[in-house]
């Protein structure tokens, strides 16, 4: 999730746990130790599809913030001022800030390794997409009353007031995901498609309407559902690419990585010479931010070669106007969207793509 939904989330919890002591410092220590975990932004891991896939990493692992937890109660217990609360409810509030910052983030698309060091897939829910109003605004707005009005009786109220409505929200979330999901294999069976994979995630900054997609070999499909349709959405085919992709970045381990980190929710294209990887996961329809060129074809010839040293390809902004077609389509069934108008410009330049 973003950085300022971490920070009211950390700081409602160690207002709600530790404030009938602390005060309003409790809603500052609380908001500046749930950033803890995203500091590993600023670890240069080698090339671009390093830093993505080994962010929300080890600072992540439910493992290595229990550990860390422990310690910083233990430290602050030798070392800091006596008080009245007890060194289980310091360590238990510091594991909670801690260790709820990865498990919201496996809520969203981009994947979170909760049980680093062991070798298994990054957890990813899917279920809310990394900014979301309706799940921020509680938090928001109580921690934003705390420091106003301090952490007494009614100050207290509204930390736990916001801790759960959120939380029920959150909870609403995989209502939706069940919903998208159950839409998807209806329209799979419609049209006779025997998917490999399949994904779905909310739209930017609601869960009203829902993007699912199925991967089919050299092709996915792609469809919007949302909880007021009445029947299951229409599936367009877009081009993958992937066998030919498979031969070219044979023996690359960018494209293993990354194939682990999305669960193959790959799409590739040849854009001036270059073989380009998208992770179809994240962003929306014709705007992804994580694409990388991973191989290039030799001048001269017809053979390629791996690029090593892997780099962010460069992505327009997304369109303004795509997010209010989206919008009209979550509230109108009947709204006309063509997925495939929006993802043509996959497919071309940079400079082509403004």
């Amino acid at each position: 999730m973003d950085s300022v939904t971490q920070i009211v989330l950390g700081a409602s919890i160690q207002g709600a746990m530790l404030g009938r002591w602390q005060g309003r410092k409790a809603l500052v220590y609380g908001g500046l130790l749930a950033t803890l975990p995203d500091m590993d932004v600023l670890l240069d891991y080698g090339d671009a599809v390093a830093d993505m896939t080994y962010h929300r990493g080890f600072s992540h692992s439910l493992f290595v913030l229990a550990a860390l937890a422990t310690a910083m109660a233990l430290v602050i217990r030798r070392f800091g001022p006596s008080v009245a609360y007890s060194g289980r409810r310091l360590w238990l509030t510091l594991l909670l800030v801690l260790c709820t910052h990865p498990l919201l983030d496996s809520f969203t698309s981009y994947g979170t390794q909760l049980f680093w060091p062991l070798d298994t897939p990054p957890v990813a829910i899917s279920s809310i997409f990394i900014i979301d109003p309706l799940y921020t605004f509680p938090l928001l707005a109580a921690m934003l009353v705390g420091l106003c009005i301090g952490l007494q009786r009614s100050g207290m109220r509204w930390q736990y007031a916001g801790l759960a409505l959120s939380s029920l929200y959150l909870a609403s979330t995989l209502g939706g995901k069940w919903m998208a999901e159950s839409q998807l294999n209806n329209a799979l069976q419609a049209q006779g498609i025997e998917a490999q994979h399949t994904f779905s995630s909310p739209t930017p900054f609601n869960t009203l309407l829902w993007r699912v997609v199925a991967i089919d070999g050299d092709q996915y499909y792609e469809g919007l559902v949302s909880w007021l349709d009445s029947r299951p959405p229409e599936l367009e085919a877009l081009p993958r690419h992937a066998s030919a992709a498979a031969a070219v970045l044979a023996g690359s381990t960018q494209y293993e990585r990354l194939r682990w980190f999305t669960e193959d929710m790959l799409r590739f294209d040849l854009i001036d010479r270059q073989w380009v990887a998208t992770d179809l996961r994240l962003g929306m329809t014709g705007y992804h931010p994580f694409r990388f060129a991973l191989a290039e074809q030799v001048p001269g010839s017809d053979g390629t070669r791996l690029i090593n040293h892997t780099e962010l390809w460069p992505t327009p902004p997304a369109n303004i106007a795509s997010l209010r077609a989206l919008g009209a389509r979550a509230l109108d069934a009947h709204y006309n969207i063509s997925l495939a108008e929006l993802a043509a410009p996959l497919s071309l330049p940079p400079h082509q793509q403004q």
